[in-house]
């Protein structure tokens, strides 16, 4: 208060919509072009730093891409940050190396044929200088070691006899002038050659030419090598992949187990869960995803089938069948379908940075969860509302179990999600945000930006924030219907910048805000 008067701060209302651009694509797809199925990416992440990222695709390769903007200007990105040196231009990345990670095989006990597609990739920690990530198909996880090493090429040059002294004229201009020897060991000094020794010897003239090894360059390239793989402990097919945050395990996790893996030990893992019935008849859920707590390395949580999420805790007990915390959202009356289920099942969870919520999606929606509070998700985000219409078309087509991942931005104050057409969708999840953006995996990705609807009321009862939707109509904003042939599945968010790379069949697409 000054004078009398009062200053009052007023509050500050939620962040601005993000204006998203066009970054950069690898492997764009030409019109009319076929696309290999081999080439179809299957599989992407961001490692912690955000300088690199991996893709995996249906052939089993793994191609790695690092960050280039950043070294522009001779210094770091934390430097320029602090000399406040400003950076104008937008994150661009370049192709790094790639290289078969699997190969398909075939398992002759239950002849079965096992693909080679990644399924997912996971960075591990670095250390001097090497790259590290585990990758896994549906059966055999890898951990992958990715340095610079200097190869140096060699060359043989041939000196001229002429103007060389080399070892054979020195030896016998020497042995000329030097007086005889006595004999040794039974050598007669007589004998027409100079001997050094029992297997080499030098001619009286000398030799004519002498070769000389040398280096002509050395070049440092990129090897990657398969430090371990981690096989024979899944009967089911590998869905998830998480690291620890102690940097020393991970978590493998198939439809109705979840092992725990040392890195260092390759021969054994411990199960942690255990989802199999005695009676296979009795089973009513399936694992679809797993993820360790980003800073708290005893805890993780598993998602089903069913529309749950479990929260279990390590230090309860060696197998964790007991979760620690149970999420789920209750069904509303008179509204159980044939298809309640199968919408209801989770394709994807991720944890936010700080580790207190969770971002879960299942068909329909985005569901944002607080780790403490298990009555019901803090924010619900529509997705796939106006397919409700056409559930029984998706069913037939079996589009109803496509899974669509997610991931939330580094500061928690947005989450994304794909969608059919080639189309992703942001979101704020802030406090009073109503930002609800859609684009397409194209150079230009507002083309087919649909207005959203208006943030509706709620309650001041209600516990859970309000449902936003993002699109209404079954067709863009041109008329055309939409294409669930095209389908992006597979997306990532830079952990530290509002960068977003997305996956459209064989093409990564980055768009920067």
């Amino acid at each position: 208060m000054k004078g009398g008067d009062e200053e009052v701060a007023t509050p500050a209302g939620p962040p601005q919509p993000l204006d998203w651009k066009f970054s950069q694509v690898f492997g764009e797809r030409i019109a009319g072009e076929e696309i290999q199925e081999v080439d179809i990416i299957s599989a992407i992440e961001f490692d912690k730093t955000g300088d690199h990222l991996a893709t995996g695709d249906r052939g089993g390769r793994v191609v790695l891409f690092e960050r280039t903007d950043a070294k522009d200007h001779g210094l770091s990105r934390r430097d320029l940050e602090r000399t406040d040196y400003p950076i104008s231009r937008h994150p661009e990345f370049r192709y790094k190396t790639e290289f078969q990670s699997h190969e398909p095989e075939f398992d002759y006990l239950k002849s079965l044929e096992i693909e080679e597609k990644i399924n997912k990739i996971r960075w591990c920690q670095t250390a001097n200088s090497a790259l590290f990530l585990l990758s896994t198909n549906d059966k055999t996880i890898k951990f992958w070691k990715v340095q610079e090493k200097k190869i140096k090429k060699i060359s043989k040059i041939i000196a001229d006899p002429s103007k060389a002294v080399g070892n054979g004229n020195v030896a016998s201009s020497s042995n000329s002038n030097s007086p005889k020897p006595f004999p040794t060991n039974g050598v007669s000094p007589d004998r027409s050659c100079n001997h050094l020794g029992n297997d080499i010897s030098f001619p009286p003239g000398g030799l004519p030419s002498l070769c000389l090894p040398v280096v002509t360059s050395q070049e440092t390239n990129l090897v990657a090598r398969c430090r371990r793989v981690y096989g024979h402990a899944h009967d089911y097919h590998i869905n998830s992949i998480s690291n620890n945050s102690d940097g020393e395990t991970f978590i493998s996790a198939d439809d109705l187990r979840i092992n725990l893996w040392n890195l260092e030990i390759s021969n054994q893992s411990f199960n942690i869960v255990d989802l199999k019935p005695a009676n296979m008849e009795d089973l009513t859920e399936v694992i679809t995803s797993a993820e360790f707590h980003p800073a708290h390395c005893n805890m993780l949580a598993y998602s089903s089938s069913k529309g749950s999420i479990r929260l279990i805790d390590l230090r309860q007990s060696a197998l964790c069948d007991s979760h620690a915390k149970l999420f789920e959202e209750s069904e509303a009356p008179g509204s159980r379908s044939f298809f309640t289920e199968i919408i209801a099942s989770i394709s994807d969870i991720k944890f936010a940075k700080d580790g207190r919520y969770i971002l879960s999606r299942d068909y329909m929606t985005l569901k944002l969860w607080d780790i403490n509070m298990d009555s019901g998700p803090v924010a619900t985000f529509q997705v796939h509302e106006y397919l409700r219409p056409k559930l029984c078309d998706l069913y037939e087509n079996d589009s109803i179990f496509d899974k669509f991942e997610c991931c939330l931005s580094g500061d928690g104050l947005r989450v994304a999600t794909g969608s059919y057409s080639n189309l992703f969708r942001v979101f704020g999840c802030a406090p009073e945000s109503t930002e609800a953006t859609t684009l397409e995996a194209t150079k230009n990705p507002m083309r087919r930006q649909v207005q959203t609807p208006s943030r509706p009321s709620r309650s001041l009862n209600s516990i859970t924030r309000v449902v936003r939707q993002a699109e209404t109509l079954g067709v863009d904003a041109n008329g055309n219907s939409l294409d669930f042939t095209t389908k992006l599945l597979h997306l990532a968010w830079h952990p530290t910048e509002n960068l977003i790379a997305c996956v459209a069949a064989n093409s990564l697409y980055m768009y920067y805000a």
